[in-house]
């Protein structure tokens, strides 16, 4: 199958493109600026694609964060520290992100030839980002296969995974984990706080996976944060 790949540079779409090349799926790979403030990951997956063997290209739309305002990653408001399933991790959804992110891979897709679009939401964002849904998936899969004279499939793996799942699956598939990017404050290294470093610890905690990930300095142990339920142990 020929596929084209949103690739942000963090665990999930890597391991994803991994799987799906480890499949010998024909795969090209899509990184999208939207003003993120963590665009580092673009570089991460552009890396990511070269050690894959597949190619990536980045869509330019940097400047549709300040259409999208109001949230943690394309306005100036702090990122919220602590575990995903805290009430304040609402303030990192990017109003309609993957509608957007999935409209331009499926045209990327068609004008390719492709057959499908793959993306790498999984069964733990369910409750924080609308758009992560089972119910949004199955209406976008709808809207791929009729909206041009080419039906696109869509593809979401790990829907019905949990992130220590697609952790240990990306061990198993050789994936560099040291060279992903999960951070939504896009500093020097992982802060070790926000909501994604502390899923992305909870993760390869709970997959019995090596974490080659360096956090920051003020960042609890992990050992602290089993303690306290991944909670931030201040």
């Amino acid at each position: 199958m020929k596929i084209c790949a949103l690739l942000s540079g963090g665990m999930d779409s890597t391991v994803m493109v991994a799987k799906l090349v480890a499949e010998n799926h024909e795969v090209r790979t899509l990184g999208i600026n939207y003003g993120q403030r963590h665009s580092k990951e673009l570089g991460i997956a552009e890396a990511q694609a070269a050690m894959l063997g597949v190619p990536f290209t980045v869509v330019d739309f940097s400047n549709l964060g300040q259409l999208l305002p109001g949230n943690s990653l394309t306005s100036n408001i702090d990122v919220p520290e602590g575990h995903y399933a805290e009430d304040n991790m609402k303030a990192t959804v990017v109003p309609n992100r993957n509608m957007i992110l999935l409209a331009v891979a499926i045209g990327h897709a068609i004008a390719h030839e492709c057959t499908a679009v793959a993306y790498a939401a999984h069964g733990g964002d369910h409750a924080v980002y609308p758009d992560c849904r089972p119910e949004f998936a199955d209406a976008m899969a709808g809207v791929a296969a009729v909206c041009d004279y080419q039906k696109i499939e869509m593809l979401r793996p790990f829907m019905e995974t949990d992130k220590a799942g697609i952790a240990k699956l990306g061990d198993s598939l050789g994936v560099n984990f040291a060279r992903t990017w999960s951070c939504y404050k896009g500093g020097d290294h992982h802060c070790g706080r926000c909501g994604t470093c502390v899923e992305r610890r909870e993760a390869f905690y709970l997959a019995g996976v090596a974490d080659p990930t360096i956090y920051g300095i003020d960042s609890p142990t992990v050992e602290d944060m089993v303690r306290n339920n991944w909670q931030l142990n201040d």
